[in-house]
């Protein structure tokens, strides 16, 4: 289902039918609001309806029935699933809604054509053409126009206009009048030829017909509408692909040892299932058996395969690029990453920006006033003696042109492009409001933990003294530690694990020593890994180069780890929160847009002066307790500061909602991703800079659509009214129109992530 509850009421999506413009969701949008307790959001290039109701007062089949009355069709759609079940990929070809506006238009383009052709040129105007084309237009103003007769019909029993009624209207009259002065009139005369003129001419109209106007108005609306719906249909593909990345299989281990394959959709929690080399991780889990290379290019846009080993946390959809693995399920269905990343991006393309609401206010009057010029432009021209002709042409012609389709597309087309190709790169974008935040923001204030840096221990330096080799002392160091649970000798650990080459030997007589460190027997030498103090209860203390190189690790906040053997000190290793490789790049890139980095910790001073030092941060706040993270946040705000904040722990949430833009890395915490205003899939310092980047560009290509949508309606509107814009050429612009607003849209599938 998807309804869902919260505290306000009840919240459900609809999907709508029979739109065809952007005044068709806003009527609908308009009935809803009027509803009691009803707050509506109606969106023309989704066909979706995003409603929060009180769940005790009206049901969706109430709010279904509305729409209904309305004229228009609803319905709730199925639910996003992490995986497409069986069949899911037959279901557009046999519901394609292009099928039969690609007959429709043909058969305009095939008979307007010749229509329009004889209409041009005196020399094809044989001795009988203009009942010729009446023979080719009739199909044309009846068949193939016809979804917008019915539109209008319906809207007007409904008491409203939209668009289809201005088409109807004008395709209509020019038809009609065509008949008239063809039966009527002097224009069925055998011989009779008129020229094509695009300025106004003084007559009766009684020898002028229009039938080039009422076939090629129609085709060419037709054809916007059929590249619009194609062009639509590849906005949302990213949403479509992204679904598909799921595994449709997967092979589960059963109790007794038995491999069974089964699909996806029935694995359960607690699951164990096999992945093979090549194979996709069929969902969320961790990783119980075996060490791999995870490839999560095709979810996180990261382009580095990660290794993982038992513990380690997997997500479904990426690849298994190494060996094989065993994998307990720990989330499936719509708790995946996969279903939670294609919920989050449905709902930013559901989502309206200020300046589409402004372009739907405007469509909601626009259909009215136009009808009303048109009668207006009808008087004028009539009033001052232009003749019949001249005023009608100049009247259909407004009714054509002022078509407001691309203001409604103008906003969510870019959106969906730019929120989808996002997805693709490991960027979520939660919602349209956000996109204007990225424009303003100028500071942005970064966690340090799990953000700048790694978020775990790891093993920075090794310091020896002359004779002793650092894999000898990562050798007999990494095994004394590896007995122990406590962060700092895992990280030991690891980083003797990967330069040893093998196998850590196995200590014996090993003992914790609280608070100093470890000791134990390995291979026979007698180890002592911990703080300074333990060597000194043993009698030993650092010589002079080591005990520089731990004073120095000190100052720079780093945690420095004695190692003696065979009662002689002989290395000083460094362990500390590790700097992420992209991250001094990711700020370079943050100060070339113009923000203002801000380190943010609860670390010592010295610690984290030190990562600032080394990334090019300026500014730090150090030693911040969780609870006042906010309250930095509000200080900078309050002095006159946009601020964006990336954080990735439950500490972090607060800060990243009282922020004006809230960057949530996506290996972070549950409560800092849903406090985010983006989520970082990647969980990478440089996916900010490319998310701030790819919002910015979605923002301004949705001002250059409204721009031009305006734009044209402005400059055209005048034209059609002077009697300068014949209603072909008008039809064939107002085409363009949305054609063009939709294509620059798709442009935004070609934004590349910045390469490190």
């Amino acid at each position: 289902m998807s309804t869902t509850t919260a505290a306000a009421g009840a919240e459900v999506e609809l999907a709508i039918g029979g739109m065809t413009c952007a005044s068709c969701a806003a009527r609908i949008e308009k009935k809803l609001n009027r509803m009691d307790g009803v707050e509506a959001t109606v969106n023309y290039a989704t066909e979706k309806a995003k409603v929060t109701y009180r769940g005790e007062d009206i049901s969706v089949h109430d709010l279904i029935a509305t729409v209904e009355a309305t004229g228009y069709t609803a319905k709730e759609p199925a639910p996003v699933r992490a995986v497409p079940e069986p069949g899911d990929e037959e279901a557009p070809a046999a519901d394609d809604g292009l099928r039969p506006l690609r007959r429709r238009l043909i058969t305009a383009t095939v008979l307007a054509v010749p229509v329009i052709a004889m209409a041009m040129v005196p020399a094809l105007q044989i001795e009988f053409w203009q009942w010729l084309s009446l023979t080719l237009t009739a199909p044309v103003v009846t068949y193939a126009a016809w979804p917008f007769h019915r539109a209008a019909w319906t809207n007007a029993r409904h008491g409203a206009a939209t668009m289809d009624t201005l088409i109807s209207v004008g395709t209509s009259a020019a038809f009609l009048w065509s008949l008239w002065a063809l039966f009527f009139g002097t224009a069925g005369t055998p011989g009779m030829t008129h020229a094509f003129e695009l300025t106004i001419s003084r007559s009766d109209g009684a020898g002028n017909i229009y039938l080039e106007a009422a076939a090629g108005v129609t085709a060419f609306i037709l054809a916007g509408r059929y590249f619009e719906a194609r062009s639509k249909r590849k906005a949302g593909a990213a949403l479509k692909a992204l679904l598909e990345l799921g595994a449709k299989s997967v092979t589960v281990l059963r109790d007794n040892g038995r491999e069974e394959t089964v699909p996806t959709a029935d694995l359960a929690v607690g699951d164990r299932f096999l992945v093979r080399p090549g194979e996709k991780i069929a969902t969320d889990g961790t990783v119980v058996e075996g060490t791999s290379a995870v490839d999560a290019a095709m979810l996180t846009g990261e382009s580095v395969p990660v290794e993982v080993a038992p513990g380690d946390s997997v997500t479904g959809a990426t690849l298994n690029a190494g060996g094989r693995l065993v994998v307990r399920a720990t989330r499936i269905g719509a708790d995946t990453q996969l279903a939670r990343m294609a919920k989050l991006v449905e709902d930013a393309q559901n989502g309206k920006a200020a300046a589409q609401r402004l372009a739907d206010k405007i469509s909601a009057v626009f259909v009215p006033v136009v009808i009303a010029l048109a009668l207006g432009t009808l008087g004028f021209w009539l009033g001052n003696g232009a003749g019949l002709t001249a005023a009608f042409t100049a009247a259909v012609a407004v009714l054509i042109i002022a078509c407001p389709c691309a203001l409604g597309l103008a906003t969510p087309t870019a959106l969906m492009v730019g929120t989808g190709r996002g997805a693709q790169l490991g960027i979520l974008i939660k919602g349209p409001e956000v996109l204007e935040t990225t424009r303003k923001a100028d500071t942005i204030v970064l966690d340090k933990t799990g953000t700048v840096t790694t978020g775990k221990m790891t093993l920075l330096a090794v310091h020896t003294t002359p004779g002793t080799t650092e894999t000898e002392v990562l050798r007999l160091a990494g095994a004394l530690e590896h007995a122990s649970e406590h962060p700092i000798a895992q990280a030991v650990t690891a980083g003797a694990t990967a330069k040893a080459g093998g196998p850590l030997p196995t200590p014996e007589d090993f003992a914790n020593v609280p608070g100093l460190g470890v000791q134990g027997i390995v291979e026979g030498h007698a180890v002592l890994v911990g703080r300074s103090k333990l060597l000194t209860e043993w009698a030993m203390s650092l010589p002079v180069e080591l005990e520089r190189a731990k004073q120095e690790a000190e100052a720079a906040g780093r945690t420095a780890i004695a190692v003696a053997w065979d009662g002689e000190a002989r290395a000083v290793l460094e362990v500390a929160d590790a700097v992420k490789d992209s991250s001094a790049e990711a700020i370079r890139r943050l100060r070339a847009l113009g923000l203002t980095p801000i380190l943010l910790t609860g670390d010592n001073q010295a610690v984290a002066e030190s990562v600032a030092r080394e990334v090019g941060i300026d500014e730090v706040i150090a030693e911040v307790m969780p609870e006042d993270k906010v309250d930095v946040v509000k200080k900078l705000q309050a002095e006159g500061r946009s601020v964006a904040m990336v954080g990735d722990g439950v500490n972090d949430a607060a800060a990243l909602a009282q922020a004006d833009l809230g960057l949530a890395m996506g290996t972070g915490t549950d409560a800092a991703i849903e406090a985010g205003d983006l989520t970082l899939v990647r969980g990478d310092l440089l996916a900010a800079a490319d998310a701030i980047r790819l919002s910015r560009k979605t923002l301004g290509t949705i001002k250059s659509n409204l721009f031009w949508a305006f734009a044209y309606n402005v400059a055209a509107l005048p034209l059609a009214a002077s009697g300068l814009l014949n209603p072909m050429i008008a039809g064939a612009a107002m085409a363009f129109s949305s054609v063009f607003v939709v294509g620059n849209s798709l442009r935004l599938r070609g934004f590349k992530a910045a390469t490190n």
